[in-house]
C-alpha cells in the first residue's frame, strides 16, 4: 500500500526504455511527472521515420503508455513542455497536439532546443494528476 506522498517509479514496456539514470515517470503526491519522450519506437529503440508528424504521433503514444501505467490519462494532464529542434515545425506539431486534448487544455511551454537526443525533431514531457487510493492522507 503506497501513501500518496511516496515517490513511486512508473514502469512500462509500452514506452521506450529509459537509457540512462532516469525513470520514464515518477508518481509523487497527486502528480505524475513524465520524462521527456521523443518519437522513438519502443520495439526498435529508433526514431520513427516520417518527419515531425510521425514523430509527434509517436511521442503521444509513448506518453500515453507512461500515463496509462501510472493509472492516469491525457485528460488528467495539467502541464506540458514541448521541445522542438526547429520552431518552424510548430504548426504541424500543434495540430497533432490539439487532436489529443478535448478543449480542456493543459498549460504549455514550447521551446526550440539546439539539439535533442537521437536528433529527434520533437520531445514532450508532461505533468498529470495521479489517482490517489486514499484521498485523506
Amino acid at each position: 500500500m503506497h501513501h500518496c506522498h511516496d515517490k513511486e517509479v512508473v514502469k512500462t514496456d509500452k514506452a521506450p526504455k529509459a537509457i540512462g539514470p532516469y525513470s520514464v515517470g515518477v508518481k509523487s503526491g497527486h502528480f505524475i511527472f513524465t520524462a521527456g519522450q521523443a518519437g522513438i519506437n519502443p520495439d526498435t529503440g529508433e526514431i520513427v521515420p516520417g518527419g515531425i508528424e510521425a514523430e509527434t504521433r509517436q511521442v503521444f503514444k509513448n506518453l500515453q503508455a507512461v500515463l496509462d501505467a501510472a493509472g492516469s490519462a491525457l485528460d488528467q494532464v495539467v502541464k506540458t513542455t514541448v521541445f522542438l529542434q526547429d520552431m518552424s515545425d510548430f504548426a504541424v506539431m500543434n495540430a497533432i497536439y490539439a487532436e489529443h486534448f478535448s478543449g480542456n487544455y493543459p498549460a504549455r511551454t514550447t521551446v526550440q532546443a539546439a539539439r535533442l537526443p537521437k536528433n529527434a525533431l520533437v520531445e514532450i514531457e508532461m505533468i498529470a494528476i495521479a489517482p490517489c487510493e486514499n484521498q485523506h492522507d
